[in-house]
């Protein structure tokens, strides 16, 4: 691993940190400076020339700072003659816009990985994207990992003889199957429809909830709306306990109080995907690591290895 190079930016030295603990490799320096005109200037503190360089960012709020930090890094890494560039962004912030689902409306997404590969990124390493097309949007080579192994581990510790995994939408139904079938549970699927922004109405729940222990999974909980809607559901389904688990615990404005409100939920569980430092004594949260999964694949990238294994855990 002598010819690896990592470097972090700010919202992801923590990550960063717990990857180069499991790779046995420093966390290389980098200064990011800000000028009089607030203008921003990132520079690579450790020699890049002809080394396999990681930049660790996860793009999360605030979303426009992380990512031109990212981006400078990235032409940091170019300009010192770097032999290979891979962005590590365990979230990927802009996957929500994904689609033009109104006139004259931006996609975000796509614009986004075009900047990072005219940037100089050779290979993007991320998590669960918010949906398929995304991962269409980068010319680049993508992995994209998924953290089912690491909730399944979690919640395979639980008593689960009357357990369903509940996906809050149909387009999630098929990774929460794969969930499911690791931990050997009945699956159901509620029919979601977003009315406007933040506001979803979910009208049925697909599959039998009545009296069953059901564990919510989705990819991400943001505000939080989804989460409310179902759980709402589920509970006048009857639903007997309900915990809600997702890979990207994003929690903005309040959201975790929200869901918590109702007093159905027993407990969230997500990663560490986007960082909390606020959630570290919260007993209502259970942040699980995904750095070493991160790790590994940075190690299998290096090596010339098969990255698929790391994801083929029944979804494809």
């Amino acid at each position: 691993m002598a010819k690896i190079r990592v470097f972090a930016g700010q919202a992801g030295r923590s990550f960063a940190a717990g990857m180069c603990e499991h790779l046995r490799v420093p966390l290389s320096p980098s200064r990011l400076q800000r000028f009089a005109n607030d203008c921003l200037q990132v520079q690579l503190l450790a020699n890049c020339r002809e080394r396999d360089v990681f930049l660790v960012q996860p793009i999360v709020a605030p979303v426009q700072e992380n990512l031109m930090e990212l981006l400078l890094m990235v032409d940091a890494a170019r300009g010192a003659s770097a032999k290979r560039i891979t962005a590590v962004m365990p979230h990927f912030a802009y996957a929500r816009s994904d689609k033009k689902d109104a006139p004259r409306i931006s996609i975000g997404g796509r614009l986004v990985a075009d900047l990072l590969t005219t940037a100089g990124v050779d290979r993007v390493l991320t998590m669960s994207l918010h949906a398929p097309q995304v991962h269409a949007f980068f010319r680049v080579p993508t992995d994209q990992l998924h953290a089912l192994h690491e909730l399944a581990t979690h919640f395979s510790l639980q008593d689960l003889s009357r357990t369903t995994v509940v996906s809050p939408d149909l387009g999630n139904a098929k990774t929460a199957t794969a969930f499911a079938r690791m931990l050997g549970t009945p699956v159901a699927a509620g029919s979601k429809e977003r009315l406007d922004g933040d506001a979803v109405s979910i009208s049925t729940v697909i599959g039998d909830v009545a009296g069953r222990d059901v564990i919510v999974l989705d990819d991400e909980i943001a505000n939080g709306s989804t989460i409310i809607a179902i759980v709402d559901l589920l509970d006048r389904a009857g639903a007997r306990r309900i915990q809600v688990a997702c890979t990207h615990g994003i929690l903005s404005n309040g959201a975790l109080d929200r869901i918590m409100a109702s007093g159905r939920v027993d407990g969230v569980v997500c990663t560490d995907t986007v960082p909390h430092d606020d959630l570290a004594d919260d007993d209502r949260v259970t942040v699980l690591g995904v750095a070493p999964a991160f790790a590994e694949a940075v190690r299998r990238i290096h090596s010339g290895e098969s990255v698929s294994a790391l994801f083929h855990h029944g979804v494809e």
